[in-house]
Formats: C-alpha cells, sequence, structure tokens
C-alpha cells in the first residue's frame, strides 16, 4: 500500500521501527571497536544508535544478546551460502579453495566485521561465553569448510596428502591474524608488503597443496640426451 499524506508520518516511523535492530547492531559493532567490549554500555549503544535506553531494551536484553546477533545476522546468512556453494560445486578444487580463500577476505577482512576476531581475543577471559559462541558458529565452521574442500581434493588425486583438518588450520590462521593485525599493530607498523598478502597467502597454500608434474632429475636429463 503507498503512503498518503495523512500516513505518511506512520509509514516513516514503521520503517523506522524495522530498521532499529539494523541501527542497533551498527551502532553496537562500532562502539565495540573502538571502545571495546567490556568498557561498552547498553547506555552508549542506544545514545550511539539514537534511541532511548528502554528501546533498546525492547530489542535486546544485554550486549552479549546484540554481539551474538551481530553474528548471525552478519556472519551465518554468509556461512549458509558459502556451505551451499560448496555442496554444488563439481570444478576444481584448487579453485574452490581460491575462491573461498577470497571471499572470507573480501566478506569478513574488508569490512567492519574485521574488528569481531580482534574483539574476541581482547575479551574471551572475560567472556568465555561468547568466545565459545563465536568459536562454534563461525571459526569452526569455516574450518571445517575448507577442511572440507581440500578433503575432496586429496581424494580425487587433485592435492597431495595431508590432514586436511591441520592444512585448513594453516589456512584460516594467517587471515584471522590479518584481521586483528589491522585492529590493533597496523597504525605503528611498516605496512610495505601487506599489499600482495592474500595473493601471496593463497599461493604459498596452492603451492603445496596441488600436485606438480613430476619433474626427471638433472641426471636422468643427461642420461636421455647421451641415448
Amino acid at each position: 500500500m503507498f503512503c498518503d499524506k495523512k500516513t505518511d508520518s506512520k509509514c516513516r516511523w514503521k520503517r523506522r521501527k524495522e530498521a532499529r535492530p539494523e541501527e542497533i547492531l551498527d551502532a553496537a559493532l562500532q562502539l565495540f571497536t573502538e571502545k571495546g567490549f567490556s568498557s561498552t554500555r547498553m547506555v552508549d549503544v542506544a545514545k550511539s544508535a539514537g534511541i532511548s535506553k528502554g528501546t533498546l531494551y525492547l530489542y535486546f536484553d544485554s550486549k552479549e544478546a546484540i554481539f551474538k546477533d551481530v553474528v548471525q545476522q552478519r556472519i551465518t546468512p554468509q556461512l549458509d551460502e558459502v556451505e551451499a556453494m560448496v555442496e554444488s560445486f563439481e570444478g576444481s578444487q584448487a579453485e574452490l579453495l581460491k575462491q573461498l580463500i577470497n571471499g572470507w577476505w573480501m566478506s569478513i577482512a574488508c569490512t567492519s566485521l574485521s574488528a569481531i576476531p580482534k574483539i574476541i581475543v581482547a575479551e574471551s577471559g572475560n567472556f568465555p561465553e561468547l568466545a565459545s559462541y563465536f568459536t562454534q558458529n563461525v571459526v569452526i565452521r569455516s574450518r571445517n569448510l575448507f577442511s572440507k574442500v581440500i578433503s575432496r581434493g586429496m581424494i580425487n588425486g587433485e592435492f597431495n596428502l595431508y590432514e586436511s583438518e591441520a592444512v585448513a588450520r594453516l589456512v584460516v590462521a594467517p587471515l584471522v591474524q590479518a584481521t586483528i593485525w589491522m585492529h590493533s599493530l597496523k597504525p605503528y607498523d611498516d605496512e610495505s608488503g601487506t599489499q600482495n598478502y592474500l595473493q601471496l597467502h593463497t599461493e604459498f597454500i596452492l603451492n603445496s597443496l596441488v600436485k606438480q608434474p613430476q619433474v626427471l632429475s638433472l641426471e636422468s636429463n643427461r642420461e636421455n640426451a647421451h641415448s
């Protein structure tokens, strides 16, 4: 239904109400990033979102609930899509692994979500439940995706044989470390060499995994040349 002049204010109010959860999540994530999770109060989130504290409590009963909703609304849907894509993918597992690494980087490291790993590392001692929640719902799910692709590449003969779970950790750890660096040491560190970080990381992983054509030794080459 279109809004006429009489109902325009009601429509604006409705749109505003429907948009509030997203506005709250945006405001909270920014505060968690800038002030830290421990130092952020519910009243701070309300003020930043432009609502009253009472209104905030209509949507969330704690900042822990807000953090979990950030994960559920901003990260979980992306993981759902990637899991479906991995299930239906029929091409090269090396190409799929490259897509996963690049996709993780673009959707996490290059967005405001990149602050979340640093928040978790900094606050895990004070908020173990949040650390556990993030580990179960993001870290392990992400690692399992990489592990599945790596396992399939080994099974079909595309990759060298390694322990897929261990390789998945080697893939994910440098990506997470890079996001933590962005929100901690970057202002004080020399950024030379960081521009091609993702490309180099991907190449190192694939060069280790992908089976290379058998190369004859120098001795064999000499023997063939004289035969």
